[in-house]
């Protein structure tokens, strides 16, 4: 058995918003609590091979309601094909590894997207490789990586935090977004692409409040509520 003590309900983590009661479902306070019961805190998204094309790869793959699962089954074929080893992959071969069947949990599955991606996968692997992404300062490599095709702020914080272990980046996806305007962290209506900066920023401060990395807490989060429906959410906040 383990205690918490948790500062008083009506106190702000950051200015607007309350702690609330580790009880009440999606308020700070809970989230605290899932980050201190959290197993694995990560979930494995933090990149223990060091690789930037395979992280590039994994994260264009992934997003846009393309199931993580989904995208791991695909990530790991084109890693067993060699295509992120190749100088200069074919985008018909990798069009060809997208476009067939994958198993994915114990079901055959079929990617959404193979054209557009195998187009931004065969630019985007030979140019990792330049000088410019050899970097280790977040800022600097997401900027660097929204110069690739199909790469925005969110899946270039995504590739920050996965190969760096970066708190400087948040990856607000829907899931994250959607938990933070439960609490009213974030307005009702938010443009991504307009007002990421600000909104990061935020998080960033939110994440501090509540005495965790951001790195951790983005994943705690997307993981956690991407098992509950839109309906559920709506009637629990």
């Amino acid at each position: 058995m383990r205690s918490r003590e948790f500062p008083p309900e009506t106190q702000e983590v950051v200015s607007g918003v309350q702690w609330g009661s580790p009880a009440e479902v999606f308020s700070p306070a809970y989230w605290a609590l899932q980050l201190e019961d959290s197993a694995n805190p990560t979930h494995g998204y933090i990149s223990e091979s060091g690789d930037l094309v395979e992280e590039v790869g994994f994260c264009l793959l992934g997003g846009f309601s393309v199931k993580v699962e989904l995208a791991e089954a695909y990530h790991r074929r084109l890693l067993d094909e060699g295509v992120y080893s190749d100088a200069s992959p074919s985008e018909n071969q990798i069009f060809r590894l997208l476009s067939e069947p994958a198993m994915v949990e114990g079901r055959s599955a079929r990617y959404r997207f193979p054209g557009q991606r195998a187009e931004r996968l065969a630019l985007a692997v030979p140019a990792i490789r330049e000088d410019r992404f050899a970097t280790t300062d977040a800022q600097t490599l997401r900027r660097n990586l929204q110069t690739l095709k199909g790469v925005g702020p969110k899946t270039a914080s995504w590739i920050v935090r996965n190969h760096l272990g970066s708190d400087d980046v948040a990856i607000l996806d829907i899931h994250v977004v959607r938990a933070c305007q439960t609490i009213g962290l974030f307005p009702a209506r938010v443009d991504l692409v307009a007002d990421y900066d600000e909104l990061e920023a935020t998080f960033l401060d939110f994440a501090k409040g509540l005495g965790a990395r951001a790195s951790i807490l983005d994943a705690v989060i997307w993981n956690h509520m991407r098992e509950f429906s839109p309906r559920i959410i709506q009637r629990l906040t």
